[in-house]
């Protein structure tokens, strides 16, 4: 697909995906913002074409659906465009244990966290190598690097998949002209927490540990503006990473269980 090319978020309608569709705009990028809420995407268009002169395109999708970057791809395509920056942002977690949930709830889980994101990167990436030039952000979780814990089954084995996928993809990519980072954020301010009714529990972490999703956002562009492949913003957060890195499992793993099990919502 030739056209120009522009920066596309998915969960652009809230949090880091809108964060990260303001920060491009700001750099004068065009942006397709891709999510559910048509509402929520159109109010964000008209605020980025007014703010920063640059198309905004609402593209209202569900990424749990089978080969969910297909009408993605169309719209673009139906208006010339092609894709230079790719955000894959859109995200959720189902708080409650695996056995407690139906399985099309977790089958569209992985659809969205997992599959729509190989899918989107695999139709960008012809044409960012076909320039020579290009860019993809993958947003992680430090729940990638960390053990499991009860409750939120499949969300650190969808976010460890992202993180692996980044790294291999930045083999393979960086001596072609496109950058990877995998972003890797701790608790950042956005309606996720709400969107799995856990808020009143996150209300309770010490706020200092909670990022604003435009810092958050802020890293993650520098490191790919650096062609780091690993973005993981706050020094609290660096630290934790760290420390689940090199600790031994027998250590980590009880701290991480007991912390998460106040995430969970209860059978």
């Amino acid at each position: 697909m030739d056209g120009k090319p522009l920066a596309l978020v998915t969960g652009a309608s809230a949090g880091i995906g809108a964060a990260f569709a303001r920060a491009l705009a700001a750099r004068g990028e065009d942006v397709a913002l891709v999510a559910r809420r048509l509402d929520r995407l159109d109010a964000l268009a008209a605020e980025l074409t007014a703010q920063y002169r640059v198309e905004a395109i609402p593209i209202q999708a569900d990424l749990s659906i089978v080969d969910a970057h297909a009408p993605v791809m169309q719209a673009l395509e139906a208006r010339g465009r092609s894709i230079g920056t790719l955000v894959n942002n859109a995200g959720y977690s189902i708080p409650q244990s695996y056995d407690k949930t139906t399985w099309p709830q977790q089958r569209d889980f992985v659809m969205t966290l997992v599959m729509a994101v190989c899918g989107l990167t695999h139709a960008a990436i012809p044409g960012m190598i076909a320039r020579g030039r290009g860019r993809i952000i993958n947003v992680s979780s430090m729940t990638a690097l960390s053990p499991g814990g009860a409750g939120h089954t499949l969300y650190p084995a969808a976010k460890a998949f992202v993180y692996k996928f980044s790294l291999s993809l930045d083999a393979e990519l960086r001596e072609r002209g496109v950058s990877v980072t995998c972003l890797i954020p701790g608790f950042t301010e956005s309606e996720f927490a709400h969107a799995n009714k856990t808020d009143t529990i996150m209300a309770q972490s010490p706020r200092s540990f909670v990022m604003r999703a435009e810092d958050v956002v802020a890293a993650a562009l520098r490191a790919n503006d650096r062609g780091q492949v690993i973005s993981i913003p706050g020094m609290h957060n660096r630290i934790a990473a760290g420390l689940m890195k090199y600790l031994p499992d027998s250590v980590t793993t009880p701290l991480i269980r007991s912390a998460a099990e106040k995430y969970r919502i209860k059978d």
